[in-house]
């Protein structure tokens, strides 16, 4: 793998390589998709709900997936 010459790994400080940019690995990016997908990261927004649009509950998009 190509190690980039200064970027470091966000995850594990690293060296970061060209492949994975800007992880080291895909093991170090993975670990970041996770974290995402799971919430662990959020952008924090001003805005506020539109209240007038609901919002479906996560049982009913996965009802709505699988059917």
């Amino acid at each position: 793998m190509n190690a980039l010459s200064d970027k470091k790994c966000p995850i594990c400080g690293k060296l970061a390589c060209i492949e994975y940019t800007p992880f080291c690995s895909k093991r170090c990016a993975d670990i970041d998709l996770n974290r995402w997908l799971s919430g662990s990261y959020v952008v924090h927004t001003n805005e506020k709900p539109d209240e007038n649009e609901a919002q479906p509950s996560v049982l009913e998009e996965e009802e709505n997936y699988f059917s």
